[in-house]
């Protein structure tokens, strides 16, 4: 039985590309997530590996984060800029010992592939594979999510930081990644292709006995959004790292890549003219939406979603001098009610946030 087949005997209604939008009920998917764990196949996002001695280098130069100090097992996020320091992508870069393994947004693969490889300079010592379609990615989410992973790796550290291990899950050689948390923890199980529908039917054989369950797509853009977490709506060229909500991700004392003197400016300068907030709606409006306040245009809602909670989440980049808890914005026929920053704010805006280099 392959992949698909077995999502769909577990009840899931699949998107074109077989990767699972739901399964039977939103409601539990929503409620696990929150109180114990869910598992979602994530093998839509792309993985990348680059091998041989200039692979630090190449990223560290192409990107905002500084990458060629990596410690083996480490991971860093760090994101692509243009010319305009506006965002091209982000990914999530990990020192497997030998080979770095960069996972990209989904659907991205083979495009960041390509962008990477027009950056390979003559004399540079890198190779560049696209695995995306050789392995498959799972994710675990949720408070309990790092005690299954304990059963995987019994020698995982506690902490938030990204990170990587090698394991096995039963007799199957698995990678497991501590990434970025939307709800509790997040881990990831990258595997061989051939070993996927195994290694989904032993996580959540594993997981049963702390309540996990599998999720779909839908249930981890909600989780998400209510998070603050930005997504393709918020990772394009309409934004700069720091408006939204991505200050963590970007060095201050490494060399220089594309974007970076408009990056340094507007952090020396402590002035950000825009910011991403986390809203609360008293009813739903598609995203992209504009915002105003008192008839002013002051922003957009970048995504929303109705929560089965019956909360209405949103995400939104706003002019930085409204950027206030409590604030009353309105967006069609709702009201907007700002809850708070999303993400992680330079130190001008939010100084106990920042843990960026």
């Amino acid at each position: 039985m392959n992949l698909r087949d077995l999502h769909t005997q577990h009840g899931a209604t699949l998107a074109p590309d077989g990767i699972p939008l739901q399964y039977n009920d939103l409601a539990t998917e929503y409620e696990q997530a929150h109180h114990a764990a869910v598992l979602l196949d994530r093998s839509h996002e792309g993985r990348i590996h680059l091998t041989n001695i200039s692979r630090f280098e190449l990223l560290n130069r192409m990107s905002t984060n500084k990458l060629v100090d990596m410690t083996a097992g480490e991971g860093r996020a760090t994101l692509f800029t243009n010319d305009h320091a506006r965002i091209i992508d982000r990914i999530e870069v990990y020192n497997l010992a030998d080979t770095l393994l960069a996972i990209t947004e989904p659907g991205q693969g083979p495009s960041i592939t390509n962008f990477i490889q027009k950056h390979i300079f003559y004399g540079d010592q890198v190779q560049l594979a696209d695995v995306t379609t050789e392995t498959a990615h799972f994710a675990l989410h949720g408070p309990q999510a790092v005690a299954i992973a304990k059963l995987i790796n019994p020698d995982i550290h506690e902490d938030t930081t990204l990170a990587a291990y090698q394991a096995t899950l039963g007799s199957t050689p698995v990678t497991l990644l501590r990434r970025k948390a939307v709800v509790g923890t997040h881990w990831a199980v990258i595997c061989a292709k051939t070993d996927a529908e195994q290694v989904y039917v032993d996580l959540l054989s594993l997981g049963a006995p702390l309540g996990l369950i599998p999720a779909g797509s839908l249930t981890f853009n909600t989780l998400r959004i209510e998070a603050g977490r930005p997504a393709r709506p918020e990772l394009n060229t309409d934004y700069i790292p720091m408006e939204v909500g991505l200050y963590d991700e970007i060095s201050f004392t490494k060399g220089c890549y594309t974007g970076q003197e408009i990056i340094a400016r507007m952090d020396s300068r402590e002035r950000i003219a825009r910011v991403m907030v986390q809203l609360e709606l008293d009813n739903l409006v598609q995203a992209p939406a504009d915002l105003f306040l008192d008839g002013r245009l002051i922003g957009k809602i970048t995504s929303s979603v109705q929560a089965p909670n019956h909360h209405v989440y949103a995400l939104g980049v706003v002019k930085t001098a409204v950027a206030i808890p409590g604030k009353l914005l309105t967006a069609g026929e709702a009201t907007a009610t700002i809850v708070d920053y999303a993400g992680t704010q330079p130190t001008f805006l939010k100084p106990e946030q920042n843990t960026s280099a």
